[in-house]
């Protein structure tokens, strides 16, 4: 039924077809890459007549209309209080090293996450531990039914000036459990960053009770299927940090009227870099305005979405897969505890590679890294699809 919305890149993937099959292409990479919705492509056209036309006078509308209107929409889908507490960046790097740049590296800095965050915070932890007062400590994922009791349990114990995990993790689509309620209770000293990109606009997501509380994390690539360039973070009411990296966007307000030394806002522009491509907000706000005007939540996304995961299970477990199946599904809780996609661990890089160039023969476009794969749910899926292409 939300085909209708998918129309041109649908048609566009059917030129991918694999020689010899008449099976329409099937992309189940769309916890990677979403397919964007038709409105997407006037929207970059209108971004376009607006500078053409405007010029520079174009950052009034970017600023005082287009910005506000975006942070309405994330407000309202992740139930935070203030709008203007979100702060926008071209992805999520920016802003998290910006909030990493607010801590004194001169003193001792011990931050806290896991061994499944996806790779460019990870990276970037590795470079910091190079430094000789940074400490890392990494919990393990896995047994995914205690976790959150192992990290609450060091948060609450260690003296951390950064906690950081996923609500999804990139690599199993697991969710983390209880990861809200824990970030309630978190100690008052330690700053806590929500990594929600594979959850945003995917998982139903209240932060209404810890919005004061936590930084999240999250754009418009995966789930939002807006296309990438446009990310943010909220930013808790209230906060003081003072970045060190910080861009000529953190005075935009104080422009007409600079004071002497380095002024912060109370507002999303504490956090601000500087200029960037905002067609990808007039991307992002079409999306949200799409889905608005018909009526379409997050919920009945992922209603949609668990319907179609089911019906893939359905599929697997009927066919006994070598690979695809359950022993080799690294989770398959829909009710509480799984994002928008699947993954199988296949033994080895070898036999994942196989598999999806066999996917690749009937048509079914996934992804792999290393020995696992991964498999994703869309809207853009059929709701009569039944999967069974893939087991046999």
């Amino acid at each position: 039924m939300y085909q209708k919305y998918y129309r041109q890149f649908l048609q566009a993937a059917q030129k991918a077809a694999a020689p010899g099959c008449d099976l329409p292409v099937l992309h189940m990479a769309c916890h990677s890459h979403h397919f964007w919705p038709d409105v997407t492509l006037s929207a970059v056209n209108d971004y376009w007549q607006d500078a053409a036309q405007m010029a520079d006078s174009k950052w009034d509308k970017v600023f005082g209309d287009k910005i506000p209107a975006f942070q309405r929409g994330i407000a309202n889908a992740l139930k935070l209080p203030d709008p203007g507490q979100i702060a926008l960046a071209p992805n999520t790097h920016e802003l998290v090293y910006r909030l990493l740049s607010a801590f004194d590296l001169k003193a001792p800095l011990r931050i806290l996450t896991t061994d499944g965050e996806f790779y460019s915070f990870a990276r970037q932890l590795l470079r910091l531990e190079e430094l000789p007062n940074v400490e890392v400590v990494r919990i393990p994922t896995q047994p995914f039914d205690t976790l959150a009791q192992r990290f609450e349990r060091e948060l609450q114990s260690g003296n951390y000036q950064l906690a950081y995990a996923s609500q999804v993790f990139f690599d199993s689509g697991v969710a983390f459990p209880e990861l809200l309620a824990l970030a309630e209770r978190k100690p008052e000293g330690t700053e806590m960053v929500i990594d929600g990109y594979h959850a945003f606009f995917a998982r139903p997501t209240d932060l209404s009770a810890i919005a004061d509380k936590v930084f999240y994390t999250a754009g418009s690539y995966k789930y939002l299927g807006a296309g990438e360039g446009m990310c943010f973070m909220s930013i808790p009411r209230g906060c003081q940090l003072r970045p060190l990296n910080t861009g000529w966007f953190a005075e935009m307000a104080e422009l007409e009227n600079r004071a002497d030394g380095v002024g912060f806002g109370d507002n999303w522009l504490r956090f601000a870099g500087a200029t960037m491509d905002y067609s990808p907000l007039y991307k992002a706000l079409a999306v949200l305005d799409l889905y608005a005007g018909d009526g379409v939540t997050v919920d009945s996304i992922h209603n949609y979405v668990q319907q179609n995961q089911q019906r893939f299970l359905t599929a697997m477990d009927a066919a006994q897969h070598p690979l695809l199946n359950r022993d080799n599904l690294i989770a398959h809780d829909l009710e509480n505890g799984h994002g928008h996609f699947f993954t199988f661990r296949c033994g080895s890089a070898e036999n994942a590679e196989k598999l999806q160039a066999e996917l690749r023969t009937k048509n079914v476009l996934c992804d792999r890294r290393q020995q696992l794969l991964r498999l994703g749910f869309a809207l853009y899926h059929p709701q009569d699809e039944t999967f069974a292409r893939l087991f046999t």
